[in-house]
């Protein structure tokens, strides 16, 4: 059974370098068999990331600091209102990694579900999409696997507002959008909202694998 550990949600928002911090802690006690999988949910104060395939043009064009990183991807902004997670998790095949955002991908759809959010996949673009013609992202998703454990994970966008991802290509796709679970069932869904469906999605991956 996975382990779930709330580092940080609404008022107690982590700062990305604390956060990354936990990860590598967690993600070296996982390898050592120290400690089970283990799943880190969490709200990042206002930041954005660049993973190894960002483009000079994708970064913010007002000269705000970005924080490169070591996951697959492009740049992102993190902030409050949006569900962080970085599933630290052994992987049956160490680098299929591939599959690992595919499975991320079949647990936030089914999460999202949940509170009426009809997610879906789009051919050729990891996340999660919302919307017919023009495509919206609601969940992105960027990991890492070294020593045949993952890192770094996906960000759900419940509640947080949408300036952060103007000043930047989100993702590198320039022809598509980026909306909330709020703006999609036009309800406030707050990332604390979120959490049990996040786990029991988990949960329920998990299950079907070991089956």
């Amino acid at each position: 059974m996975i382990d779930v550990l709330v580092a940080g949600l609404g008022p107690d928002r982590v700062p990305y370098q604390e956060g990354w911090a936990l990860q590598r802690r967690i993600h070296a006690e996982v390898v050592a068999g120290e400690r089970a999988d283990t799943l880190i949910l969490l709200e990042h104060e206002p930041v954005y990331t660049a993973g190894r395939r960002t483009e000079p043009h994708e970064r913010p064009r007002d000269g705000t600091p970005v924080i490169d990183v070591d996951r697959g991807g492009k740049i992102t902004w993190h902030g409050p209102g949006q569900l962080v997670g970085y599933p630290i998790l052994r992987l049956p095949q160490p680098h299929a990694v591939v599959d690992h955002v595919r499975r991320l991908e079949r647990i936030l759809i089914a999460a999202v579900a949940e509170h009426d959010v009809a997610g879906r996949r789009v051919a050729g673009r990891s996340g999660v999409w919302v919307g017919d013609g023009r495509d919206d992202k609601v969940a992105a998703i960027g990991v890492r696997v070294t020593e045949g454990v993952s890192l770094h994970g996906f960000a759900l966008n419940c509640d947080n507002g949408l300036d952060g991802f103007s000043q930047i290509v989100p993702c590198g796709i320039a022809d598509a959008g980026v909306t909330t679970m709020s703006a999609e069932t036009e309800r406030r869904v707050r990332p604390a909202d979120v959490v049990d469906a996040v786990v029991a999605a988990f949960a329920a991956e998990e299950a079907a694998v070991a089956a």
